[in-house]
């Protein structure tokens, strides 16, 4: 995805610190009219957002698209559940992945690619208080031998 910064809506910015990633994958997103137009203009939040597989279809749950501010009667409800658009063999997939103790699929963001609204997912592991620190340590000593480096 070129110019990331730039085509990026929504972003779980909570993700990477309270999830391991273990694999990210791409997936459209079925939206209503007001839903796209509320999105670009910043209007959604992936805070307690996650998805689910049932009957062989994949649902984002808890994303909170905001209604949009010009919008009539038929406006979106704010937190329903929107379908993802994946391929039966990566649902397949995301299935078997699950079934693992401890793995669930969380949104990591929502971007535009090509006028169309996609949603980056990824299977990811809970870390635990420890790992959290651990990793932050790490981060700050990284910091620190960048910066003795330069000087």
């Amino acid at each position: 995805m070129n110019k990331k910064s730039e085509s990026e809506l929504v972003s779980n910015r909570r993700a990477r610190h309270d999830y391991e990633i273990l694999e990210a994958l791409e997936a459209g997103m079925s939206l209503q009219g007001t839903e796209i137009k509320s999105l670009r203009d910043h209007g959604g939040s992936l805070q307690e957002a996650y998805v689910i597989i049932d009957k062989m279809e994949a649902w984002l749950k808890g994303a909170s698209i905001a209604p949009y501010s010009f919008g009539n009667i038929h406006n979106h409800e704010e937190k329903r559940d929107r379908k993802l658009l994946l391929h039966k063999r990566e649902i397949e997939k995301l299935k078997r992945s699950i079934q693992e103790k401890g793995l669930t699929i969380i949104p990591l963001a929502i971007y535009l690619k090509r006028g169309r609204a996609k949603v980056k997912i990824a299977v990811a592991r809970g870390k635990k208080q420890h790992d959290k620190r651990s990793a932050i340590k790490e981060r700050e000593h990284k910091r620190s031998m960048e910066r003795a480096l330069k000087s």
